[in-house]
């Protein structure tokens, strides 16, 4: 029987497909360890359908009777689901609807996350960490993070670990191999079609990704698109985004970010590295130091091919920002 102290984890947009995907892996240990107890304060929109929907959610957990899961506090209010908290998930976002332009769509989620990271700096935990998965991701965590004045910044991490993911296994498929031999695969850059999964350091059973795979133009113009264009082609296939592959990465991240020694993909406040504007949040590859901490890799050099890469989604980026410059007040 454990004896930890119980953790509060908020979960935006709770009751959505990501959501479904995501609590019961949490509750039943799979995202902070088998012997770490969990609070879970799940928010959704506070109109009756999704309230409805979540107490469902919440019925299906309570019959799962996982031993970890010690409380849960369901909530359309910001202030209440962000309470004390020491991770905040946010997951849920605005999607884009027929017609509408992405510009429209920045400006409507800005305004959810300016919402979300003054309740978060408000009232969660001194040593809360935020994980943003709803979309546009690297843009949303750069709202959110613009509101904290009492969280340092590099408590809010954006997720690009499905790319990496999907980068990994599609690299091990190729290569006929298991995907525990593919390793070194990070992705830079917006969590978009344009983000740049670096082959060029990728390893392969310990040896050079390109060289095993023996076919450079397939790693540049079928690899690259594949992995970028992943989840619209699983909408095509599904008629469904990606929502149990999101949540895994979702506990990956979280995970990853709580075991020290850990090398993987996060989206991070730039500071001008790898050639990113400064100001913007990219993915690149981070090391975790301790529990929640991590410091940013910028050992790895980049030729000529990986730095167009990384401008064009650079590019992306700064184009976001622009966009809702006036919300970064």
């Amino acid at each position: 029987m454990t004896t930890k102290t119980p953790i509060r984890v908020a979960v935006t947009g709770a009751a959505g497909n990501i959501g479904y995907a995501l609590l019961f892996r949490i509750a039943s240990g799979e995202m902070f360890g088998k012997d770490q107890p969990v609070i879970l304060q799940l928010l959704e929109i506070p109109v009756e359908g999704p309230q409805k929907a979540l107490k469902g959610v919440a019925m299906e957990l309570e019959d799962c009777a996982f031993p970890l899961l010690q409380d849960m506090v369901l909530t359309g209010e910001a202030e209440v689901a962000f309470k004390d908290v020491n991770w905040a998930l946010l997951v849920g976002s605005k999607p884009r609807g027929p017609g509408m332009e992405r510009a429209d769509l920045l400006k409507d989620n800005g305004k959810i996350f300016i919402a979300q990271g003054k309740a978060i700096d408000a009232v969660a935990a001194d040593n809360a960490r935020v994980a943003v998965v709803g979309n546009p991701c690297n843009t949303n965590v750069m709202i959110a993070a613009n509101q904290a004045k009492r969280l340092p910044k590099d408590r809010f991490t954006a997720m690009v670990r499905l790319d990496e993911n999907r980068g990994r296994a599609q690299l091990a498929k190729k290569a006929g191999v298991s995907i525990n031999d593919v390793s070194d695969l990070f992705i830079y850059g917006n969590h978009s079609p344009t983000m740049f999964a670096d082959f060029t350091h990728a390893k392969i059973g310990g040896k050079d990704a390109a060289s095993v795979i023996g076919d450079e133009a397939w790693l540049k113009n079928e690899y690259l698109p594949a992995v970028g264009k992943r989840g619209a082609a699983i909408i095509e296939a599904r008629g469904l985004s990606s929502a149990a592959s999101a949540a895994n990465a979702l506990i990956d991240h979280v995970r990853d970010l709580n075991t020290v020694g850990a090398i993987h993909s996060v989206a991070v406040d730039s500071q001008g590295r790898y050639g990113f504007a400064e100001g913007v949040w990219a993915g690149m590859p981070v090391k975790t130091t301790a529990p929640g901490a991590y410091e940013v890799i910028t050992s790895y050099e980049m030729d000529d091919f990986a730095k167009s890469k990384i401008a064009l989604t650079n590019d992306e980026l700064v184009g976001e920002r622009e966009t809702i410059k006036d919300l970064l007040v």
